[in-house]
């Protein structure tokens, strides 16, 4: 009997989609970006994103919410993503001068915590959007 490693045939599938779905997020989010422009509050791109993503035909959630576990109970408190496309990546949207390491470590947690593999960092205050976007795997 072969060992079952990371690197199955269904596993490579299913980066493969979620690298070819991230293409799709990356460019609606170019769209939003393009027809609003910087400067606004992160708030105003979340629902933009979210509609975007509607539109061309992905499943998209917003704020969802992620519970906190700790030592076999759950905290009295939750976290909320920003989007969640497909059951597969996570979006987070910032608005900030610059991403900083910490927005990296926030997202690599989150996915960690859902068991996904992918997630974005979309950082819409930026001339150029592909300046503002960071994609980030979870293992």
């Amino acid at each position: 009997m072969m060992p079952h490693h990371e690197d199955t045939k269904s596993t490579k599938r299913t980066k493969a989609a979620s690298l070819a779905m991230s293409h799709e997020i990356i460019g609606a989010a170019i769209e939003v970006h393009r027809i609003i422009g910087p400067g606004l509050l992160e708030s105003v791109y979340e629902l933009a994103l979210y509609r975007e993503l509607w539109l061309r035909g992905l499943r998209v959630d917003r704020q969802v919410r992620l519970p906190v576990r700790y030592k076999g109970g759950e905290l009295d408190c939750a976290i909320r993503l920003d989007l969640m496309v497909n059951q597969q990546a996570i979006l987070e949207v910032k608005c900030v001068e610059k991403l900083a390491p910490i927005h990296t470590a926030q997202l690599l947690t989150y996915l960690r915590m859902q068991e996904l593999w992918m997630g974005l960092l979309i950082n819409f205050n930026v001339d150029l959007l592909r300046n503002g976007i960071k994609r980030v795997l979870n293992g």
